[in-house]
C-alpha cells in the first residue's frame, strides 16, 4: 500500500519550473537572446534544481500511523526489472537526501528541505516519526539538512551524527537572517541523541563546525569507516560555474598549521575529512605538505557518494563537469585532481577554464564564451600540464569521452547539460549479501539525470571494474540514495522531489514518474541484470 504525507504536490509548468529552480546563472542563460555552444563550457555541471518551495518546511509535516491513498494511483509509473517487483512505499517527501536501515529495523529518512528525519515503517511504509533537526538554515539551491549516520553502538548510547548547513548569524537560535542581517552559511556536523521513547533527539553536541556552506555542490555524505573514524565528504561549493563562476575553486588548497590550531576549516573545501568521534584530529591522520588536520584525501569536486567497499577501504562517487563523473577509491593523503583534472589525465574533452584568473574583470565576462574568456586573459589549462602530487586516477568514469566530442548533437533543449555524457552519482553504496546473485561485493550507485540505478563489481584489487556496470531500473526519476534490508532481499530508494531528467525516448523531462518517493525494489528471483521493457 503507498502511504501519502499530508503536504500538497505542487505542479508547475515547465517555464516556471526553469526560472523558479535553476541557479541564478541558468536562468540568465535562458532568458538570454545569446546563443551558445556546450562545447565550449568546462566547468559547468549538471546542476541539481532549487525545490519550488524554497525555504517553506511544511512539506515535511507528516500523519504519523495513519495510511493514505494517493489520488493518483493509477497514473502511476514504475520502474521494471527482471527478478524484481517494484511498489511506492511512501511518498511527498520534501527532497529526502538520505536513507538508512536502522540497527532498529526502521528507515531513517533526512529530508534536505524539511528539515527533519522521518521514521518510516518498511514493511508498511507508515510514517512513524517526523522529527524536525534544529537549527538548519535552508534558502536556496543544495543546502538544508544532509547526511546522517547511526554511532556504531547506537543501540546502547542513541547516538547518530547529522550534518547540515546553518546560518552562523543566528546560530544559538537556529532561526533564518532577519532581513537586515547578511547570511553566513556553513556547514556543521552534530551528535544527537535519540530517545525512543518520546521518538525525539535531544543533547546536542557539535562534533565540527565553521566548515564552509554553499548553495552548490556540499556533498554532504556521513559514514562510519571499520577503523571507528567518522568520514565526512565536503563539496567545492560550486565554484567557479553558474552564479559562483568568479569564485576560486580550493579543492587544491591545504591549511597551514595556524588555520589548523585557530579551527580554521576554509581550506577542507572538496576534500574528504576523517574524524575522531568527538571531533578531533585523528593522530593516524595523513600529514599532507607538512601539515596534519582532518583532511584524508582532496582534489575532490562534488562527492556525492561515500561508502565501505568490500575490503575495509571507502570509495567515494563524484559528479563530474560535463563528463568524467568519478567512481574513486580513497587512498590516505591522495590527490584526485579536481580542478586540474576530471577523470583520468588524457586531456579528453576537459581542461580547466579558471575564471576567477580574471580577477575585478571576471563580473563583467560571459562564462557562456570560454573563447572570448581565454582571449580576454582567463586562464586555461590543459590536464597534460599539471603534475600533481600524490595524483590518483578514478576506479571508473562516467563518462570519458573524445576531445572532440560534439556536446551540442542532443534534442535536450534548454535543458542541454541533461544530455551531456554525465550520469550525476548521487550514491554509493555496499551490497554485502548472498541473497542477489552476483551482487556480494559490488557497489550500488543511485544517479539524478541518468534516471538509473548501476550495480558495480570490483576486481580483487579494488581499483577498477571486472565487467561493465549493470544499470537496473532505469526510469525517469532522481534517485537519490538507497538502502538494503537486513537480508539484502529488498532495495529501498528515495528520490527527488522535483528537477530535471533524462527521458526515456530521449531528450529531458521535468515530468518524474516518481518525485519526493520512497521505492521498494524487492528481489523475487531470476536473473537480476537482464533489463526488461519499461512499462
Amino acid at each position: 500500500m503507498t502511504i501519502l504525507k499530508t503536504s500538497n504536490i505542487l505542479t508547475v509548468t515547465f517555464s516556471l519550473l526553469l526560472l523558479t529552480m535553476m541557479p541564478t546563472t541558468i536562468t540568465n542563460y535562458l532568458s538570454s537572446s545569446k546563443s551558445f555552444s556546450l562545447n565550449q563550457v568546462y566547468a559547468q555541471e549538471n546542476p541539481e534544481v532549487a525545490p519550488i518551495d524554497g525555504n517553506d518546511s511544511t512539506g515535511s509535516q507528516n500523519i504519523t500511523g495513519q495510511q493514505l491513498q494517493p489520488s493518483n494511483v493509477a497514473n502511476l509509473r514504475l520502474p521494471s526489472q527482471e527478478g524484481f517487483e517494484a511498489r511506492v512505499l511512501a511518498s511527498n517527501f520534501s527532497e529526502p537526501h538520505n536513507i538508512i536501515y536502522g540497527p532498529d529495523n526502521i528507515l531513517w529518512i533526512t529530508e534536505r528541505l524539511g528539515k527533519s528525519i522521518t521514521l518510516v515503517d518498511p514493511n508498511e511504509g507508515t510514517i512513524l516519526s517526523n522529527i524536525t533537526v534544529p537549527g538548519v538554515h535552508q534558502s536556496g539551491g543544495q543546502d538544508g539538512l544532509m547526511g546522517m549516520v547511526f554511532d556504531p553502538n547506537f543501540n546502547n548510547n542513541g547516538h547518530l551524527y547529522v550534518a547540515y548547513t546553518y546560518d552562523d548569524n543566528n546560530s544559538t537560535s537556529g532561526s533564518d537572517s532577519s532581513a537586515n542581517e547578511e547570511l553566513e552559511r556553513l556547514t556543521k556536523i552534530t551528535r544527537f541523541t535519540y530517545d525512543k521513547t518520546s521518538n525525539s533527539i535531544g543533547e546536542p553536541v557539535d562534533i565540527i563546525s565553521g566548515l564552509q556552506g554553499s548553495i552548490d555542490h556540499n556533498s554532504g555524505r556521513l559514514v562510519f569507516g571499520l577503523d571507528g573514524k567518522l568520514y565526512y565528504t565536503i563539496g567545492d561549493q560550486g565554484k567557479n560555474q553558474l552564479s559562483l563562476y568568479c569564485q576560486d575553486i580550493e579543492a587544491q588548497t591545504l591549511p597551514t598549521s595556524e588555520e589548523v590550531t585557530n579551527q580554521n576549516w576554509t581550506a577542507y573545501q572538496g576534500k574528504v575529512l576523517r574524524i575522531n568521534p568527538d571531533g578531533s584530529i585523528p593522530e593516524d591522520n595523513p600529514v599532507i605538505e607538512g601539515v596534519q588536520s582532518h583532511i584524508y584525501t582532496y582534489g575532490h569536486r562534488n562527492p556525492q557518494g561515500l561508502t565501505v567497499g568490500p575490503d575495509g577501504n571507502l570509495y567515494a562517487s563524484e559528479h563530474g563537469p560535463n563528463s568524467d563523473d568519478e567512481v574513486n577509491r580513497l587512498q590516505a593523503g591522495g590527490n584526485y585532481g579536481w580542478p586540474y583534472i576530471a577523470g583520468y589525465q588524457d586531456d579528453q574533452a576537459y581542461r580547466y577554464v579558471n575564471w576567477s584568473s580574471a580577477g575585478e574583470q571576471c563580473p563583467q565576462l560571459d562564462s557562456r564564451n570560454i573563447t572570448a574568456g581565454i582571449e580576454a586573459g582567463v586562464l586555461a589549462i590543459n590536464e597534460s600540464e599539471v603534475n600533481l602530487p600524490n595524483f590518483v586516477p578514478p576506479v571508473a568514469t562516467f563518462f570519458t569521452v573524445a576531445s572532440d566530442y560534439n556536446f551540442t548533437d542532443h534534442n535536450c533543449g534548454q535543458l542541454a547539460y541533461i544530455c551531456n555524457p554525465t550520469i550525476a552519482p548521487s550514491s554509493l553504496r555496499l551490497y554485502d549479501s548472498d541473497t542477489i546473485p552476483g551482487w556480494n561485493g559490488s557497489l550500488i550507485m543511485t544517479t539524478l539525470k541518468n534516471g538509473t540505478i548501476y550495480q558495480l563489481t570490483l576486481d580483487d584489487n579494488g581499483t577498477s571494474l571486472t565487467e561493465e556496470p549493470a544499470k537496473l531500473f532505469t526510469s525517469e526519476n532522481r534517485y537519490r540514495d538507497v538502502a538494503f534490508s537486513p537480508d539484502g532481499s529488498i532495495l529501498y530508494v528515495i528520490t527527488d522531489s522535483s528537477g530535471p531528467a533524462q527521458a526515456i525516448g530521449g531528450g529531458a523531462t521535468t515530468e518524474l514518474w516518481n518525485p519526493g518517493s520512497l521505492l521498494e525494489f524487492k528481489y523475487v528471483g531470476g536473473n537480476s541484470n537482464n533489463m526488461t521493457e519499461i512499462q
